[in-house]
């Protein structure tokens, strides 16, 4: 009976000084008195827990705060900089890299770009990106506490890459792979599922609970914030929306099925047509690029912005059926194509006015994402630093 109750007496410990961090990473400054107010906990108890987090330099004390009578407090602060997370956008045809200290604030960033690699040529631009984000972050007590990677593609609850048509890749173990390579904890997470968590937590996303983030670059991805927390599905394979059919007898995609909708509402339905169309004003084939054609559109290229209207609508026909799903309060459009929202946004905007039921449009926002590219790269970063602060708080943590 004594060990079962000095085992409980240890949960309830970690549970409490999870409280306590969680309080003072929160609401910085605080002091140990209102932190007891807030969490319930006697003022014993904060001031051992806050000695133990001194201690293992997740927290800082500095000088007296304001006196509510009496002697003025020692404030209280998470110490954001504790430890850094890289969080790793991996695209079809480009990485982007970022480190982050604990808050998520973005202290370096690295972009590679590159056409049709094999996996062992991506492994290797992916080394790189890391090896540079890393050697970038300062000195601190814990350093590199952990790498998320955002992959286009389907991951199971193992964090194993089932299938990422747009890269050819199936059944790849990259967690392992980095880990070993790192010897860090790893992440790997479906790109859209961490952009809408980028997006809950950083972005346009953060004052609402039921949120559909639709990412939109070579594919199209879809993550699902309900009732305030990430939807992954049972197996963990939730928002595969852009291999939702849209037209009955359109072209064959990558992932076996025909008439996706990323066929016809992403940037390879903007690259494919205009690789056959004559009408557009590009030199060569290396003028075939998003931004090329962004370019063109803003001085005023017809062809260009019908081609972006054009998706547009499409992308509003994929969001139509979402939001009649879910019915969300919010709609997020970020990635890559969210830089032609001045061409994109009133076709997709007259089609959810036109088609979605009226009910489903009262309080909902659609809006562009303002933090673009970097959602998904914030979001793994942010799944990587929750870990480590779960770790520390569950199991000994060495400091160097």
């Amino acid at each position: 009976m004594t060990g079962k109750k000095t085992w409980n007496q240890h949960v309830v410990k970690k549970q409490n000084k999870g409280l306590v961090l969680e309080s003072i990473k929160q609401n910085s400054p605080i002091s140990r008195a209102d932190i007891a107010s807030s969490t319930g906990l006697n003022k014993g108890t904060v001031s051992s827990l806050v000695n133990e987090l001194l201690e293992e330099k997740m927290i800082d004390e500095s000088g007296p705060g304001e006196s509510k009578g009496g002697r003025r407090p020692v404030m209280l602060f998470f110490n954001q900089v504790a430890g850094y997370s890289v969080g790793i956008d991996l695209g079809v045809n480009y990485i982007l890299g970022i480190l982050t200290d604990l808050r998520g604030n973005i202290i370096s960033e690295r972009t590679s770009n590159f056409i049709n690699l094999t996996y062992e040529e991506i492994l290797k631009e992916l080394f790189q990106v890391i090896d540079t984000l890393i050697k970038s972050a300062p000195e601190s007590p814990y350093g590199i506490v952990g790498i998320g990677i955002g992959v286009p593609g389907i991951v199971n609850r193992d964090e194993k890459i089932l299938l990422a048509p747009n890269l050819g890749w199936r059944n790849a173990e990259l967690k392992s792979t980095l880990e070993k390579k790192f010897n860090v904890p790893v992440t790997i997470e479906n790109e859209a599922n961490a952009g809408a968590y980028g997006e809950k937590n950083f972005g346009i996303g953060k004052n609402n609970q039921n949120i559909v983030y639709v990412s939109v670059g070579i594919g199209i991805g879809v993550g699902l914030i309900l009732n305030g927390q990430l939807y992954r599905g049972h197996n963990g394979f939730s928002g595969e929306f852009g291999h939702m059919t849209v037209e009955v007898n359109g072209s064959k995609c990558r992932c076996g099925n025909k008439g996706c909708w990323e066929l016809y509402a992403s940037e390879q339905s903007l690259l494919g047509n205009t690789e056959q169309s004559g009408n557009l004003n590009l030199q060569t084939d290396k003028d075939h690029t998003l931004e090329t054609i962004l370019d063109l559109a803003q001085n005023g290229d017809k062809e260009a912005i019908q081609r972006f209207q054009n998706i547009g609508q499409y992308l509003g026909v994929g969001i139509n059926n979402i939001i009649n799903i879910f019915n969300p309060e919010q709609v997020i459009i970020g990635n890559r194509m969210a830089s032609a929202e001045k061409w994109l946004k009133e076709p997709l905007n007259d089609w959810i006015h036109n088609q979605t039921l009226w009910f489903s449009q009262k309080d909902l926002r659609i809006d562009f994402s303002h933090l673009l590219t970097h959602s998904t790269a914030l979001g793994v970063a942010a799944f990587s630093t929750e870990e480590f602060l779960y770790n520390n708080i569950h199991k000994e943590v060495t400091v160097s």
